[in-house]
């Protein structure tokens, strides 16, 4: 079994993302709600309140999504061109929107990242 974890500290709260197998979502949820009870954390009122991403950033695309990631996670466009195996210019063009993102380029650069490759379509 897989699981993808990340945290990341803003100021006074540090957001901590998971990523499992669907089979077993349900259970690592109820586990996470059951630590934090007993840690005395308790949730606000809207942290049930999801929100898809267009009506987060309307005008989104999947080259700001690669380039949000590639700058999360701290690498030029260089390095992720080496890592996937093309040009620098090449990344810098799907960021800009001026090359489309493939299914095939999706996929790699997904498994790069340790993603969904459905992030970038």
């Amino acid at each position: 079994m897989s699981v993808h974890m990340k945290k990341q500290t803003t100021g006074e709260s540090t957001e901590i993302s998971l990523t499992v197998p669907s089979g077993i979502a349900d259970k690592v949820l109820k586990v996470m709600k059951d630590i934090l009870e007993l840690a005395d954390l308790h949730e606000t009122d809207d942290d049930d309140q999801l929100y898809s991403i267009d009506e987060v950033f309307p005008d989104a695309s999947p080259g700001m999504a690669l380039r949000g990631l590639r700058a999360r996670e701290g690498i030029t466009q260089k390095q992720l061109a080496d890592l996937i195996k093309i040009k620098q210019t090449r990344v810098s063009e799907m960021e800009n929107g001026i090359r489309p993102i493939s299914v095939e380029m999706a996929k790699k650069i997904g498994k790069a990242f340790g993603v969904s490759y459905k992030v970038f379509l």
